[in-house]
């Protein structure tokens, strides 16, 4: 039996938040502060209840060797990941984007027509639809095989998305000219059009998974904001290797505005934009791999 509060409700020891936070940074490179050791022990307390243990020792041995483990892997990490996202954030970075980003991107896959994009750790959908927005508002690519994908760890994230449905804090920076465009109005919210729900296809996925990230076949451009901030050393190395792997040579990583590959990498080089830095896959490397 594990320590309790004064009304019975179990504690997270400072050693049972040590060995829950391993596992978790072991399956899916979240790190957790020992300043978080209270937000964990509130988010995921009630589920002790759920899966029938009494103590945050035996929830971390469930999450070990249960059989039901990974449904519960799943809840744990919807309680435990950071969603907050909206359409066209980081405007700077998107005006860079669209001006010099995908003309450059068109020219480089002029000879097979076709653009694969991705938005890793999409969260609720907002990222990966703005970026098809604005492929679509350029005008670069009429008549190509266009994809946008968008991925996260969170399957209920992954359910939103494909809904596509959005209430008001998704149109935080949104223009009444993208609203009137690209959304129709619901009895639930704004529902992104048809033509833009064509080209993203949405699937949960785990970074740290090499093999499934590998069925997306070669990508043009990734974005993956303000995702890695919450990774360990290790699995932000691991992640930034297989974004490398996934860009075709002259691909563009497209990371969130207060992170860096500082001493993370070598491998891309720096590109600067009139607003923004973007990290490249030198165009010189030779492609080992056929496109899928």
């Amino acid at each position: 039996m594990g320590r309790t509060t004064f009304d019975g409700a179990p504690l997270l020891t400072a050693e049972d938040f040590r060995l829950l936070r391993d596992l978790l940074a072991q399956r899916t490179g979240l790190t957790f502060s020992p300043e978080s050791r209270p937000t964990v022990e509130r988010r995921l307390r009630e589920r002790l209840a759920i899966v029938g243990v009494a103590s945050f020792a035996e929830y971390t041995q469930f999450l070990r060797f249960n059989a039901r483990a990974a449904t519960e892997w799943d809840e744990a990490i919807d309680l435990l990941t950071t969603n907050e996202t909206y359409f066209f954030r980081e405007d700077y970075q998107l005006r860079s984007f669209a001006s010099e980003v995908l003309p450059m991107l068109q020219s480089q896959a002029q000879s097979r027509r076709r653009l694969t994009l991705w938005s890793a750790g999409c969260s609720t959908g907002e990222e990966a639809y703005t970026i098809a927005m604005l492929v679509l508002q350029s005008g670069l690519f009429d008549g190509w095989d266009i994809k946008v994908f968008g991925s996260d760890i969170s399957k209920r994230c992954i359910a939103t998305a494909r809904k596509a449905v959005y209430g008001p804090s998704s149109f935080r920076s949104t223009t009444a000219d993208a609203k009137k465009a690209f959304f129709l109005e619901q009895r639930e919210g704004f529902q992104v059009v048809d033509r833009v729900r064509a080209l993203c296809h949405f699937g949960s996925m785990n970074l740290l998974d090499e093999e499934r990230a590998r069925l997306l076949g070669r990508i043009d451009a990734i974005f993956c904001r303000n995702v890695l901030i919450y990774f360990d050393a290790h699995a932000r190395r691991r992640t930034i290797d297989m974004f490398h792997d996934r860009l075709y040579p002259g691909g563009v990583l497209l990371l969130g505005h207060s992170e860096s590959l500082l001493n993370v990498t070598t491998a891309f080089e720096l590109l600067h934009l009139r607003e923004d830095l973007v990290y490249r896959k030198p165009s010189g490397m030779r492609e080992e791999e056929p496109a899928t």
